[in-house]
């Protein structure tokens, strides 16, 4: 079997090697149509009016999933459900260092989506810019079957992907989604067109989305679809794609603004187009600002029981531009369901490796510092 999950890898390659792809085209709507293909728009999928359409708030967390962070997803997440009773989703984008695949069983088993973030996460930054057809075979299409065989989850269930420091590779992360049946690709930020939104849309042609990070796709890859990162505006009206790299924010002791903060940001949305709102983020963020998390959570309160409003995983935000429907089917329709799976130690680990037990050795060191730091830092505020 592991010959074989090479050879495919390898003829893979090959094909990609021996294949130039075509420059994509403007769009044509008469010819790209739902539920394959959509042009690269602010407009409303279906033709729905604002008022007629669900307001989609995708929350998503990046990196490593361990005995740290799990204690923050599940005091802030589990539990929630929306107004029509449909548990509450968010989109977990996973590297493998650090990260304890019992754990992330138990994420899927809960119904969040369980995404792709690559295997090395490494650095330098231009490695992902430069990174050939290969390399993001290793990182990304190996990190599939990856997934799917250490934290027991069905293969067909990962289907989105967001590159480390949200650098794209050009045309090659498209084809390497599309040759191991990846949905979608939540990485390409948009300053420009944010109000109204972006909306999701497919490669088939050209797409009309400012190149924040180049180098971005400009050939026709039929297949996946972009989930743009529609930024936000912080309090000098200056851009940013994770909420975590805002800089012109509240005081990070200060709940109430930062509930301002996030709601004005929401609404944007909610009083426009009602693109996807995407609430970006690093868990350490949420964690280490109690006041933050308390804005943060007495935001998804309020979203929650809005009859609209709907937190959801960002594949099911793929799934409904594919087939649009107004609030009052969409609320018909029957809640997403997710087998369970079994994820015994003996099976998915928790994986070790020698050559990183000094790594993690400082990490743990460095950890107790900023602790001790962040402790009386509060301390002195107070």
């Amino acid at each position: 079997m592991k010959r074989l999950s090479v050879l495919c890898s390898l003829l893979l390659v090959a094909a990609a090697l021996g294949t130039e792809l075509p420059l994509a085209t403007p769009c044509d709507e008469e010819a790209c149509k739902l539920p394959d293909c959509r042009c690269s728009s602010t407009n409303i999928p279906g033709g729905l009016r604002a008022r007629d359409t669900p307001q989609f708030v995708t929350v998503t967390f990046d990196d490593g999933i361990n005995v740290i962070n799990i204690e923050t997803y599940r005091e802030v997440l589990y539990g929630r459900s929306n107004s029509n009773r449909c548990p509450a989703g968010a989109t977990f984008y996973v590297s493998h260092e650090y990260t304890n695949y019992q754990l992330v069983n138990e994420l899927y088993n809960r119904g969040f989506e369980i995404a792709l973030h690559s295997i090395s996460h490494r650095t330098p930054q231009a490695f992902w810019a430069d990174a050939t057809y290969q390399n993001l075979v290793q990182e990304i299409g190996d990190q599939k079957r990856q997934m799917a065989h250490f934290a027991s989850i069905p293969a067909s269930a990962i289907k989105g992907v967001r590159i480390p420091f949200l650098q794209m590779s050009g045309n090659t992360s498209f084809q390497v989604m599309a040759d191991f049946d990846l949905l979608y690709d939540c990485t390409w930020p948009t300053t420009a067109l944010t109000n109204p939104g972006l909306w999701p849309y497919t490669l088939h042609h050209e797409s009309i989305q400012d190149c924040i990070i180049p180098p971005c796709p400009t050939a026709s890859i039929p297949g996946p679809w972009v989930l743009p990162m529609i930024s936000w505006r912080d309090l000098n009206n200056f851009p940013c794609s994770m909420v975590d790299g805002c800089f012109f924010t509240p005081d990070r002791t200060d709940e109430e603004g930062w509930f301002k903060f996030i709601l004005t940001n929401f609404e944007r949305h909610y009083l426009g187009n009602r693109a996807p709102f995407g609430f970006f983020v690093h868990e350490w963020f949420i964690s280490s600002n109690p006041a933050i998390k308390r804005a943060f959570v007495r935001f998804m309160d309020i979203i929650n029981n809005l009859n609209d409003v709907f937190m959801v995983n960002s594949a099911e935000v793929i799934d409904w531009v594919k087939n649009p429907v107004p609030i009052d089917r969409y609320r018909q329709q029957q809640c997403k369901f997710t087998m369970p799976s079994i994820c015994r130690p003996s099976f998915c680990g928790p994986l070790t490796g020698t050559h990183n037990q000094a790594s993690e050795d400082i990490l743990f060191v460095l950890l107790i510092l900023l602790l001790a730091v962040y402790g009386r830092i509060s301390w002195k505020s107070t």
